[in-house]
């Protein structure tokens, strides 16, 4: 309650692989249920990383997809649901699955190939969209048929930017993933005219918002303030209108883990000041807080947001 967090996360139970960890040499490891080998050093490790890619030096059809749901499991998912609706006012948030249209190539194809593949490879990179859309659309089917309202928003990712620029030309991803994406997003809202489309994506995606925008995306997370181009001041000025703003709440790269207690604090105003005039911005830190930040800034970042953060 401290920390006043009015949402809550919806998600598919997990296909049992955690159960099946290997722990052998440095790393614990596991495949998942699309297939991917992932690993974390067991020394000061905190993330699974993706080792190997199922669809690497493979052909397309030989790839075994995963069913996009089980019943039983949107029976857990509905139950879990009601229970939130039935205890708590908070908006309740439902991930996608896999990937985003970009990113989820490189994570199966393997990210030098799925690359190369953009450029050099376009009928197999379509034939893989194409199937990606079917599986997405699949599973959002599934859910919002089943849930209904009780999902508040819907949360599709793609990361399309790094720190310093575009993962792609955006040109060309205007040409291969935002047509699949507008699509899938006009079938969510279909099912569900009022239901609110949030898109994830980390780095310098400032090119990239007018396209969202146009396609129908209501919310752009984590806005990560670091990046080239993601001004919040900027950003409110030119999309605000438009768009809302859920992220930026306090820079997770620098500020919040190296910063002092005052650093916080100034860097949480400063980006309250430019993205909440008028509304639209959902305050929340770029990203996940990581484990080497000082609990006192996180205290610092929340006591700051309930003394500037009201309107």
């Amino acid at each position: 309650m401290y920390f006043g967090v009015d949402t809550s996360r919806l998600a598919l139970p997990s296909e049992g692989f955690w159960e099946k960890v290997s722990d052998e040499g440095e790393y614990y490891s596991f495949i998942d249920e699309w297939h991917r080998t992932l690993c974390m050093p067991k020394e000061k490790g905190y993330y699974f990383d993706i080792v190997g890619f199922p669809l690497k030096d493979k052909p397309l059809e030989s790839y075994v997809w995963p069913s996009p749901f089980h019943e039983e499991k949107l029976d857990a998912i509905k139950n879990l649901a009601e229970e939130y609706r039935a205890t708590s006012r908070a908006a309740l948030c439902m991930p996608t699955i896999g990937n985003g249209f970009l990113q989820f190539g490189a994570q199966l194809f393997g990210y030098d190939d799925w690359f190369a593949m953009l450029l050099l490879e376009p009928l197999k990179v379509e034939c893989f969209l194409e199937k990606l859309l079917e599986v997405k659309t699949g599973y959002w089917e599934g859910v919002l048929n089943r849930l209904g309202d009780l999902v508040d928003v819907i949360c599709e990712s793609d990361d399309l930017g790094t720190q310093e620029g575009p993962w792609i030309d955006p040109n060309l991803w205007r040409r291969l993933m935002k047509p699949r994406l507008a699509t899938l997003i006009g079938s969510i809202k279909k099912i569900r005219p009022g239901i609110k489309v949030f898109f994830h994506s980390d780095g310098s995606m400032y090119h990239f918002i007018p396209d969202l925008i146009e396609i129908d995306v209501d919310i752009l997370n984590p806005i990560q303030v670091s990046a080239k181009g993601m001004d919040t001041k900027r950003l409110k000025r030119e999309f605000g209108k438009d768009i809302v703003f859920w992220g930026g709440g306090v820079d997770t790269q620098w500020v919040l883990p190296r910063g002092t207690i005052q650093d916080v604090k100034d860097e949480v105003k400063r980006r309250i000041d430019d993205l909440a005039p008028g509304g639209g911005f959902v305050f929340a830190a770029v990203h996940n807080i990581q484990a080497d930040v000082p609990p006192e800034n996180i205290l610092a970042m929340v006591e700051t947001l309930h003394e500037y953060g009201v309107y």
